[in-house]
C-alpha cells in the first residue's frame, strides 16, 4: 500500500484560499489537510504534531503550507515550521501567503527578462517603483532589491505608509529600499520621468496608471500589471501582453499584463509543489526560491 501524501496548511486567516487547495490537488498531493485562525506561537506545535504522527519513512509524503495574507509574517511562520523539526522526524514547508510569493516571483522574473531583451542587462541598479504595498508589491519589491534594483515602494496613503512598511523588510534583509508616495496623480507624476521599471501592484480593479502619464516616463523600458480584474491597473497594458511595446512612450518600453505574468506564476507554483513531493530531504521553500524556480520558466 502507498502512503499518501498529506499536505498541512496553516492559515492565520479565517479562510483558506481555494486557489491554494486546488493547486494542492493539481500537484498530485493526495490530501490537503486546511487549519485556520493559526497564530505564529501555534506554529510549532501543529508542526510536531504533524511530524511526530507518521512513521519516519512518511517524512517525504508529508508537507507543510503557510498562507494568509501577509507576506511578513508568512516568512516568519515558514522560519518556525523549520526550528520546530526533530530529526529524523522533518518535513518540507512553503510559503505563499495569498500566492503573493509566487506571483512576485513570476513578475519580477518576467520584468528581469524584458529588461534583458530591452538591452538593459538585468535587474542590478534598475529604478524599479512598485505602486502598492501589498504582499505581491512587498515581496516584489524585496526580490528586486536584493537582485540589485533600486527599489521604490509607492504608497496611496503616503510616503509616510510605505516607509513604516518598507522599514521591516529592509532590517531583516539588510536592504535600501525607498518609500514613495502614489497618494494622487500629481504624486505618481513626479517620479514617472525617474523609472525604469514600472510596476502595477495595487487593489485589484483600481486604474494606477494612465496612457497620458507615461508619454512623460523617458527612462521606461518595461511595465507590469498584476491586476486581472477590470480596468487595468496600468492602461495600455493588456492582460495577455508579454513584451508588447507600448504605445506613445518616448522609449521601447514593453509591458507585461497580468495573465501573462499569472502565465508563469501557475508553473511555478506547480513546480514548487512538485519539488516537495520529489524531494529526498526536506526543503522550504520561500520567495528566494520561487524567484529562481520562475526564472527557469520565462527562459523557456
Amino acid at each position: 500500500m502507498s502512503i499518501p501524501y498529506l499536505l498541512h496548511m496553516f492559515n492565520p486567516t479565517k479562510n483558506v484560499s481555494p486557489f491554494d487547495v486546488n493547486m494542492a490537488y493539481e500537484a498530485d498531493l493526495d490530501e490537503v489537510i486546511p487549519y485556520t485562525g493559526v497564530a505564529l506561537e501555534d506554529v510549532r506545535t501543529l508542526t510536531q504534531d504533524a511530524i511526530f504522527s507518521r512513521r519516519p519513512r512518511a517524512m517525504g509524503r508529508t508537507g507543510i503550507f503557510i498562507g494568509g495574507r501577509d507576506f511578513g509574517l508568512a516568512v516568519a511562520m515558514l522560519e518556525e515550521a523549520r526550528a520546530a523539526m526533530v530529526p529524523p522526524f522533518a518535513v518540507s514547508a512553503f510559503a505563499d501567503p495569498s500566492g503573493a510569493v509566487t506571483t512576485a516571483a513570476a513578475l519580477m522574473a518576467c520584468v528581469e527578462s524584458w529588461i534583458g531583451r530591452q538591452g538593459g542587462g538585468g535587474l542590478w541598479g534598475k529604478a524599479v517603483y512598485i505602486i502598492g504595498t501589498g504582499p505581491v508589491a512587498v515581496c516584489a519589491g524585496v526580490l528586486g532589491a536584493r537582485a540589485g534594483a533600486e527599489v521604490v515602494l509607492t504608497d496611496f496613503r503616503g510616503r509616510e505608509a510605505s516607509l513604516a512598511m518598507i522599514a521591516d523588510y529592509n532590517g531583516r534583509y539588510g536592504l535600501t529600499m525607498q518609500a514613495g508616495d502614489s497618494s494622487s496623480r500629481e504624486r505618481i507624476d513626479a517620479f514617472v520621468p525617474h523609472a525604469e521599471v514600472l510596476i502595477g501592484a495595487s487593489k485589484a480593479g483600481v486604474r494606477v496608471l494612465h496612457a497620458d502619464q507615461l508619454k512623460h516616463a523617458a527612462r521606461l523600458l518595461v511595465t507590469a500589471d498584476v491586476n486581472a480584474v477590470p480596468p487595468a491597473g496600468i492602461e495600455g497594458v493588456g492582460s495577455h501582453d508579454f513584451g508588447k511595446p507600448i504605445e506613445g512612450t518616448p522609449g521601447p518600453a514593453v509591458g507585461v499584463g497580468a495573465l501573462a505574468i499569472g502565465n508563469v506564476k501557475y508553473k511555478t507554483h506547480h513546480a514548487l509543489f512538485q519539488m516537495m513531493i520529489e524531494a529526498d530531504t526536506p526543503i522550504y521553500i520561500d520567495h528566494t526560491t520561487a524567484f529562481e524556480v520562475a526564472r527557469r520558466f520565462v527562459s523557456t
